[in-house]
């Protein structure tokens, strides 16, 4: 469905055509809906061989074409695939960082976990902060490792020993 190549067209200049809009660091193209009659429109970022977007376009006034891109479709389609690689890039942040605070001894303690998505040895790093900011201690861990307030007091309390079969 997308792997029809782009018109050429000078990479830095903008495209105002009815079917492909570039610019903003973004391509926008109008192309078939292969499972269905209609239309779909791909937001492609700069740079990116998979679109960021596809959805539903709409048809022509002739309801056998696509309705043209124009400035105001594609700075909302722009909006629209910036928001959705946001919430990604959210999410995946979130998978990968967790974090705790407790108290132990009178003072506030931040424990994280950092998973690194190593595709053959993934591993994850548990560390402890205080309030500065200061790393107090850091060890490797399993990438499945699963931090919970209870774990981290554990670890905490025990002097932040490194986890047994890591």
């Amino acid at each position: 469905m997308i792997d029809e190549p782009l018109e050429d067209h000078a990479d830095d200049a903008p495209v105002q055509e009815p079917r492909l809009w570039k610019g903003m660091g973004w391509t926008a193209k109008v192309i078939k809906n292969d499972e269905d009659e209609g239309w779909a429109v791909a937001m492609i970022k700069d740079g990116e061989p998979e679109p960021a977007l596809v959805g539903p376009w709409t048809m022509g006034r002739d309801k056998k074409n696509p309705k043209p891109l124009d400035m105001s479709a594609f700075n909302t389609l722009v909006k629209t695939a910036s928001e959705v690689l946001r919430r990604h890039e959210q999410q995946l942040h979130a998978q990968l960082h967790k974090h705790v605070i407790l108290f132990s001894n009178g003072e506030e303690l931040k424990i994280t976990l950092d998973i690194v998505p190593d595709d053959e040895h993934p591993y994850a790093l548990l560390s402890a902060f205080d309030t500065s900011g200061e790393r107090l201690a850091q060890v490797r861990v399993r990438a499945d490792y699963k931090l919970s307030p209870a774990k981290a007091t554990e670890w905490v309390e025990a002097e932040y020993p490194a986890p047994r079969g890591v």
